[in-house]
């Protein structure tokens, strides 16, 4: 027996506000739509993972995602552009990711970060 997929299930009052967030600014496609409920995937493959965390290290909160990027830069003018809130950073970290802080449409801190 081996994990395959690990999914976050995020309660919300609507799925549309989500479409931009995680859609069109993150770039995700929608794997499903059933109303009640919208997937998002990233293209490629990945290794299913949970952290645990006492804090969100630099003295930060724990983050309720993380979410790697390949254009960390891009990622952040469009979070500006779309006008979500940026909490922290961009901070170049001490292991090896340049990060930031963003809340999504329902409230909760997403870490959007890029290895170096």
């Amino acid at each position: 027996m081996a994990v395959r997929r690990i999914v976050a299930n995020l309660a919300v009052d609507r799925t549309d506000a989500a479409k931009t967030f995680y859609g069109d600014v993150l770039g995700m496609n929608i794997a499903m739509d059933l109303g009640w409920i919208m997937t998002f995937a990233a293209d490629g493959s990945m290794t299913p993972q949970i952290s645990v965390m006492t804090e969100g290290g630099s003295g930060t909160p724990v983050p309720d995602l993380s979410i790697e990027v390949d254009d960390l830069s891009d990622i952040y003018k469009k979070m500006q552009a779309a006008g979500f809130t940026i909490e922290y950073g961009p901070a170049t970290e001490p292991w090896g990711v340049t990060r930031f802080y963003v809340r999504d449409p329902f409230g909760r801190l997403v870490n959007i970060l890029a290895h170096r």
